[in-house]
């Protein structure tokens, strides 16, 4: 599992690319592994910073909760129509406009002077981070045209965000502690330079004309957007969010009933798996993202740990979570999709079931090791679940189905963290509304098992 991304499949190329020269190749790999890395890791190093960010700019749990959120919703929401842009303007300068833009985001967030600025500049991070995502994973097909070359590039590539994930809390608590939680960001800097250095030897396909749903699109993103207003703000703003909310979302169904091009066609949802599939990712999304969010603020304000030793206490549970997903890759070609992802959660519901007994009590270390389960659970579910969603669509909606299971995962991802903010920032105190937080991520998972069992053997 990649629990920030899995596999997003670009908009299907149909030309002949030329073979580059074998050192273009290598070269445009690692520019594009680079950027993917960058773009994963951003969506977890913040996290364990989180208590840093509240001391130096204030702001309060909702505004904390923004911090993430405004990142993971603008990448969510964008990330419907960036292949299709893609497309548009050629890969390989989707992919270097894409890096440019989030390398001077990161700027603007290591320099925010308020909490505003910074959520602004990572609204921008997340917007640059839709492009990079499928212009990366086109520049690596682009460059290995043979199918077992690029199966291997592709896998090399997917490794890069599991890596990432793994290494997401660590970097962000030993950046926080040695450097500032400025550092998170600043680090982006030399590492998206250098992305863009490696893209000058990238192999410059054409452009395609591809339509672009930009009502859709704008619909789906307002709709997104107040959702998560309503969930995080209080007073006015989530009365207003929360009938704006709904009112976008009929207007979303209503244009991609009649466009002639919609973003999500509507009729992707009506399969089974398709569903299930789509279920079972955003409740795996819910639990990991949710757990990590809550975890990061409960070592450092209720066990008193310092951002390092928090971040450091999530290693065991990331560290496992590539093996799952080679070991899930495996039980999928042995048996089908079907029984890793049931397997999948089932440990993964078990694990947040033991969670339940952290409390103020619980000594870091074997809070550290209880997280260990859900990583286990996810990481062998998310894989299957991809394959599930992929083998049930025809091979030339890949991309499509790629990118609104991507899309699903990170906004369930994105609202995992408003209602676990809201719960523990409460009023009920932080142990109590971290137990309900998980009692909720466990009902979606038992929901997805149950779906899963229903589905027919593979």
């Amino acid at each position: 599992m990649s629990p920030n991304t899995s596999l997003q499949t670009p908009p299907t190329e149909r030309r002949l690319t030329p073979r580059p020269p074998r050192g273009s190749s290598a070269l445009t790999l690692a520019a594009a592994l680079l950027g993917f890395a960058l773009i994963t890791l951003d969506a977890s190093v913040v996290n364990v910073a989180l208590p840093a960010i509240g001391g130096d700019l204030g702001g309060g749990m909702s505004g904390l909760q923004w911090v993430v959120d405004a990142y993971t919703l603008a990448f969510a929401a964008l990330m419907l129509s960036t292949g299709a842009f893609a497309d548009r303007v050629g890969s390989a300068r989707a992919y270097a406009l894409g890096t440019v833009v989030f390398t001077l985001a990161s700027a603007a967030c290591g320099l925010a002077p308020t909490l505003g600025v910074l959520i602004g500049a990572r609204v921008l991070q997340g917007v640059a981070a839709a492009v990079v995502l499928p212009a990366s994973l086109a520049l690596v097909r682009q460059a290995y045209p043979d199918p077992q070359r690029g199966a291997r590039a592709v896998a090399l590539w997917a490794a890069g965000g599991s890596v990432a994930v793994a290494l997401g809390p660590v970097a962000g608590g030993a950046l926080t502690t040695l450097w500032g939680w400025r550092g998170i960001f600043f680090i982006n800097l030399p590492l998206g330079l250098a992305a863009l250095i490696l893209t000058a030897r990238a192999p410059r396909a054409g452009r395609r004309p591809a339509p672009l749903d930009l009502s859709g699109q704008l619909a789906a993103a307002v709709a997104l957007a107040a959702l998560a207003f309503a969930v995080i703000e209080d007073g006015p703003v989530r009365v207003v969010a929360g009938l704006l909310a709904p009112a976008a979302g009929v207007a979303f169904w209503w244009i991609e009933r009649r466009a002639a091009h919609p973003v999500v066609p509507l009729g992707l949802f009506r399969g089974r798996t398709v569903a299930v599939a789509l279920g079972a990712g955003a409740s795996a999304s819910v639990a990991f993202y949710g757990v990590i969010f809550v975890f990061s603020l409960y070592f450092q304000r209720v066990r008193g740990e310092s951002a390092l030793m928090a971040g450091l206490m999530f290693l065991p549970m990331t560290a496992l979570i590539p093996v799952m997903n080679v070991l899930s890759g495996k039980l999928s070609n042995r048996f089908g999709p079907r029984v890793p992802m049931l397997i999948g959660q089932l440990i993964a519901l078990g694990g947040l079931l033991v969670l339940l007994l952290a409390d103020e009590r619980t000594p870091t270390l074997l809070a550290a090791f209880l997280l260990i389960p859900l990583a286990l659970g996810c990481g062998l579910s998310v894989p299957a679940l991809t394959a599930a969603m992929m083998e049930a669509l025809p091979q030339e909606r890949a991309g499509l189905a790629a990118g609104v299971l991507n899309a699903g995962r990170q906004v369930a991802g994105a609202l995992s963290i408003a209602v676990f903010g809201a719960l523990v920032g409460g009023g009920v105190g932080f142990v109590r509304g971290l137990r309900l937080s998980l009692l909720i991520a466990a009902g979606l998972f038992a929901l997805s098992a149950l779906s899963t069992v229903r589905l027919r053997r593979a």
